[in-house]
């Protein structure tokens, strides 16, 4: 049987995207419906991610309330769902519906759908107490995972599960590989990852939490890029340069310093999301004189999801949270923006 479910809710919305952006917590926004194939989802945890600052600075076409690494309780369905899922602990992730007939869908990749929805840029997102999902994309969270260690890797660290993935067929267990951005959000995580594959990780950040962080997430060595020539210490710590190079961070700094890391025949993955505008700094001769494969990744598949949440169960993946109250939304978004957060930032819904 259905819950009973308020009219109105709170939620956070992204005003005036751009410079002059600001968040605004409103206590009247109107609970949705389900649609068919859809259901209603009671929220208790949303993760806040680097792409949700690109909806801030104004960097792209999204919904005013955004936010994809929601977790909470199915409280309504619609029709052609099964009413079983009512009361099941679920999450939202950035893929809200796929297509189920392009190339992508057919071979099983629904995360790469050219017609893919997504949730906070298509459809409404997370940073509100009930958010619409498509059933059929939802993630069952298993019993005695928290919530909040839960809701990051919905994004986070299936973007990292999906990132390191790239690399399988071109690396081997004890390979260098290059994290940039490694005591970020996404990075730390990407970090882990890759260590439990076998590769071997240098990690390129800045500040000590960082350097801490990445170091306790199993990478071999760090580098701060502010205080260190990184081409130079990877090039005398590998040789050649390293197998691969992930890139995490959104800055176009990260990505001009990509292919001086990274050896003839080597991988780069592209990761961050720095403004549209912004193109790879690799020409066609490099890429042709020296071998080089460049890939890129959104998130990953939901065979990878359900291995994180049980990796995570099993204590062999640690996201870093940081939870703050639905009120400080609009500190995290600054502090996001600003490169100011070590780890993930969660909030906490209101009940």
């Amino acid at each position: 049987m259905d819950c009973q479910v308020p009219t109105s809710q709170t939620a956070a919305e992204i005003h005036n995207p751009g410079p002059n952006a600001k968040i605004v917590i409103r206590h009247d926004v109107a609970v949705a419906a389900p649609g068919p194939d859809e259901v209603l989802i009671k929220l208790h945890f949303s993760g806040i991610c680097h792409s949700d600052i690109r909806a801030y600075l104004g960097w792209g076409a999204y919904e005013a309330i955004v936010g994809h690494e929601g977790v909470g309780t199915v409280v309504k369905v619609g029709r052609n769902v099964d009413p079983s899922v009512l009361g099941q602990r679920v999450g939202i992730k950035w893929l809200h519906s796929a297509c189920d007939g392009c190339s992508a869908c057919s071979k099983g990749f629904p995360n790469n759908c050219c017609r893919q929805n997504n949730t906070g840029r298509n459809v409404p997102g997370t940073l509100q107490q009930f958010a619409v999902a498509n059933a059929k994309h939802m993630t069952k969270i298993p019993p005695g995972l928290p919530g909040e260690i839960a809701a990051p890797l919905l994004c986070a660290g299936l973007t990292m599960a999906g990132a390191i993935s790239k690399l399988e067929g071109d690396l081997e267990a004890g390979d260098w590989v290059v994290i940039s951005g490694s005591g970020g959000g996404l990075g730390h995580m990407g970090v882990q990852i890759a260590s439990l594959k076998g590769l071997r990780v240098i990690a390129v950040d800045s500040g000590e939490g960082k350097r801490s962080l990445s170091l306790d997430s199993g990478a071999e060595v760090f580098i701060d890029y502010k205080t260190m020539d990184v081409e130079k210490e990877v090039k005398a710590l590998t040789g050649e340069g390293a197998s691969a190079v992930v890139v995490v961070p959104g800055s176009e700094e990260a990505f001009n310093l990509a292919p001086k890391l990274v050896r003839n025949m080597g991988v780069i993955v592209c990761v961050g999301l720095p403004r549209n505008d912004f193109n790879l700094p690799i020409s066609a001769t490099m890429c042709s004189a020296r071998g080089l494969v460049i890939k890129g990744v959104s998130v990953g598949t939901e065979e990878q999801m359900d291995q994180l949440l049980q990796q995570a169960l099993e204590g062999k993946l640690r996201p870093l949270v940081e939870v703050f109250d639905f009120e400080q939304v609009s500190n995290v978004f600054d502090r996001l923006r600003d490169d100011g957060v070590t780890g993930r930032a969660v909030v906490r819904i209101p009940q």
